[in-house]
């Protein structure tokens, strides 16, 4: 695989950001997000991007591997949970006008598609749902969806349009993730499965199309989720 390391001074966050790319104009942008406490190269370090080398070698698909702030926001209970929502909000920023800009010019791609493992499945599926017209897929691996627990009984408007399982079911206009091809992995073993089914669930109930792919045998760790990205992609 041909591999870029990819550095910037991004103003939404006011400091330089890094990011691996892998495959070069594939034709799919596939922007893959670390897991809790992950950095941008954590992807490529656990074997998730070495799993679709194939993929990016036959040039079906370009892989990007944002870092994540994570400790700066969700994890960073050293500031009030308002300023973390806003960090965050700011790193929302630089994946939708930075990395996504970048992402489909390289790909000559009108949108993305958006993957992650664990609390990287909860970026990419806000992420998708929040921006759908920059998303053609979503590919969720054994995801969690809830950020509630990150702020301690704290609620505002920030974290509400940041949580899908509370804005998604009142939505008013679910037409216009229908264009988004959605999949939704989970299995019999991951402890987040029930934030699976439920997202799924509310899909559901607003008729949003979308595959649950809830397995046997199947826990929340690498090794599935290195069988499970590249059949997803396969589907695609």
């Amino acid at each position: 695989m041909n591999e870029r390391y990819i550095k910037w001074w991004t103003p939404y966050l006011s400091r330089e950001f890094e990011m691996l790319a892998f495959g070069d104009g594939g034709r799919l942008p596939l922007i893959l997000f670390p897991t809790s406490f992950g950095s941008y190269y954590q992807n490529k370090d656990f074997g998730l991007v070495g799993s679709v080398a194939s993929y990016i070698d036959a040039g079906r698909v370009t892989v990007y591997c944002p870092d994540a702030i994570d400790l700066e926001s969700f994890y960073n209970k050293s500031i009030h949970p308002s300023d973390r929502m806003r960090t965050h909000n700011a790193y929302e920023n630089v994946i939708v006008r930075d990395v996504f800009d970048l992402a489909r010019r390289e790909c000559s791609s009108p949108r993305v598609a958006v993957c992650g493992a664990s609390l990287g499945a909860y970026h990419a599926a806000n992420i998708a749902f929040r921006h759908p017209d920059f998303v053609s897929h979503l590919i969720s691996l054994s995801g969690s969806f809830d950020i509630s627990s990150f702020f301690d009984g704290y609620h505002d408007d920030n974290i509400y349009f940041n949580s899908p399982c509370e804005y998604l079911p009142n939505t008013t206009d679910p037409w216009k993730y229908n264009h988004m091809g959605i999949i939704i992995g989970t299995g019999e073993w991951d402890n987040t499965r029930h934030e699976s089914l439920r997202l799924s669930e509310v899909l559901n109930s607003k008729g949003i199309r979308h595959f649950l792919d809830d397995r046997k045998w199947c826990g929340h760790e690498w090794s599935y989720w290195r069988e499970m990205l590249p059949y997803y992609l396969s589907l695609m």
